[in-house]
């Protein structure tokens, strides 16, 4: 295996941060009360209960790098995410930025900020 690291994420609701995530092709590896972690293909995001979080203030934030970020991105949009410039959850398509890669953005209920970065070809 390579190195890899796992984001771990707040999560006022497990049922709902798992409901969420389902429709972006997400599954429920592991789940106890303190922890949840949710898998699609080989990523990997790890879930803490913190119910009174402000989703209008969190901070939280990591990148899922993908080999198909259009095709994430639609998914995003099939699920119901709606792509917008505010407001939680929302998504904003994938666009060339000056680092040189293509990054898209996708805020999940909790309001913590996913970037769907493209991986180099």
């Amino acid at each position: 295996m390579t190195d890899h690291a796992t984001p771990n994420l707040p999560s006022r609701d497990f049922e709902a941060t798992a409901q969420f995530y389902r429709k972006l092709g997400f599954e429920q590896g592991w789940r106890d009360g303190g922890w949840m972690i949710l898998t699609r293909g080989a990523l990997k995001l790890e879930f803490f209960p913190f119910p009174d979080l402000d989703p209008r203030t969190s901070s939280f934030s990591c990148c899922l790098r993908l080999d198909d970020v259009d095709a994430f991105h639609a998914l995003c949009r099939m699920a119901g995410v709606p792509e917008r410039p505010g407001g939680i959850p929302r998504l904003q398509a994938p666009m060339l930025e000056h680092s040189g890669l293509r990054i898209g953005y996708l805020v999940d209920p909790d309001g913590t900020l996913l970037r769907l970065v493209q991986n180099p070809s």
